[in-house]
């Protein structure tokens, strides 16, 4: 077994660390206006998006949790906030005494439906409209890549990229 080095080389650093940059301050930018204008957080959108997104505006709270990529506890915590403000609710499952489903209430679709065209303008603005349609199908090629590494690395068990010896650091 070939171990790989322990630190990024300077042009896999700066790739790295660009890509970081990058993703900070572009969901910073795309969620803030979100925040100020409809109070919807990102966490917020991204639950809400994901409910809206399937018929019956419900889902089972892990197969929610799995698709945000949160742990139990903080989509416990966040789904609880949303109740409170009437957003979501949480109904028992029948087939299983244990499970629940998260679902969108009617204020919950009318917050997302009044966001989105903000979003999407925003998303269209800070990141379509940079970018050549050729550019934008090679980063849609290459983004569909990473994320097919990190299902293959969930399947084999990976947790957070730290395995074994092989780290690697964000900063130097």
């Amino acid at each position: 077994m070939t171990e790989e080095p322990s630190r990024l080389t300077p042009a896999e650093q700066h790739a790295w660390h660009n890509f970081v940059r990058l993703q900070s301050r572009l969901i910073g930018r795309l969620f803030r206006d979100l925040q100020t204008e409809f109070n919807l957080s990102a966490a917020d959108y991204a639950v809400l998006l994901n409910l809206t997104e399937v018929p019956e505006g419900r889902l089972r709270f892990l197969d929610l949790a799995r698709a945000v990529e949160w742990e139990k506890s903080r989509m416990s915590h966040h789904i609880a906030r949303m109740t409170k403000r009437g957003l979501v609710t949480r109904e028992p499952c029948p087939e299983d005494g244990r499970g629940a489903f998260v679902v969108a209430t009617p204020a919950g679709r009318e917050a997302i439906v009044a966001a989105a065209p903000l979003h999407a303008g925003a998303v269209r603005r800070l990141f379509i409209t940079p970018f050549t349609a050729q550019e934008l199908n090679t980063f849609s090629e290459l983004s569909k890549r990473l994320l097919e590494q990190l299902e293959k690395d969930s399947l084999q068990g990976g947790r957070g990229g730290f395995r074994g010896k092989t780290t690697t650091r964000m900063v130097d």
